[in-house]
This record gives C-alpha cells, structure tokens and sequence, in this order.
C-alpha cells in the first residue's frame, strides 16, 4: 500500500453497502377501531386507527386522484372513506366509533360511505375544536 490508506476487507465492505435488516410488516387482525375524519375547506382526510391510536389505514380525496376544487366535494370525501374502510376491512376491522374534526363538505358523505362499505359504526362524536371567544376572528371578507 503506496498511498498509506488501507484496503477494506471484503467482509467488512459488503457488509456496509447492504440495507438494514427491516422488519416484517405482518398483518395483524384488529376487529374494532377509531375512524378519524378531519374534514376541511380543503381536503378531507380519513385515518383509521387500532384502539392504541396506530395506523391501519389512511386516504385522502387528493390521493384518490381529485384535485383543486374537487377535493373539497362530498363525492371525494365518499371515495376516499370507503377506500379506507375497504383496507381497513382486509385487516379484520369489523367494528369502529367515528370522530369527525373540522367544518368541511365531506362530513356526513365520509360516515355514510364508511357505514355503508361495511363496517358497523357503534359512535359518531364531533370533535371538532369550538373557542371560548378566545381569538379575534379576521377581518370580514368582501366580495
């Protein structure tokens, strides 16, 4: 060795260039979870959850395809829910309590195409946050 740097072993070269051993994702049966609907002006967002809180399942109208506009419409947030509880149900969700958020359009089309898809909805609570008068609204809009 001319240069004075040392040559890797070819154990320790392969073994620095390969991935991380990852877990195996394994699907797990979970017979009853939460749907959390956060319905916006914008979108809609539909994750549903084991009763811990962890994801088993998430859409949204933009990633069923919609875009501008069209996202905000009940007919996307339908979609996206029953695309959603679909996978949800391939997991052996059978039974969930709904929490809706938020002021959007897609509200009630989301918890229909949920209930409808074949899940058996036991709750539907709104959780959406309501001030106590606590900061000033912005100023009103002109059109």
């Amino acid at each position: 060795m001319t240069n004075g740097k040392a040559a890797a072993s070819p154990a320790t070269a392969s073994a620095a260039t390969a991935a991380p051993a990852r877990k195996k994702k394994t699907k797990r049966s979970v017979p009853a979870g939460v749907v959390h609907v956060q319905a916006t002006f914008n979108n809609t967002i539909i994750t549903i959850t084991d009763l811990n809180g962890e994801v088993i399942s998430w859409a949204t109208a933009g990633s069923k395809g919609f875009k501008g506009s069209r996202k905000s419409t009940p007919f996307a947030a339908q979609v996206a829910a029953e695309d959603a509880a679909r996978r949800a149900m391939d997991s052996g969700m059978r039974t969930v309590s709904v929490l809706v958020t938020g002021p959007g359009s897609g509200r009630e089309s989301a918890v229909r195409a949920i209930a409808s898809a074949g899940l058996r909805v036991a709750l539907i609570r709104d959780t959406t946050p309501i001030p106590h008068n606590g900061c000033r609204p912005t100023k009103r809009r002109r059109v």
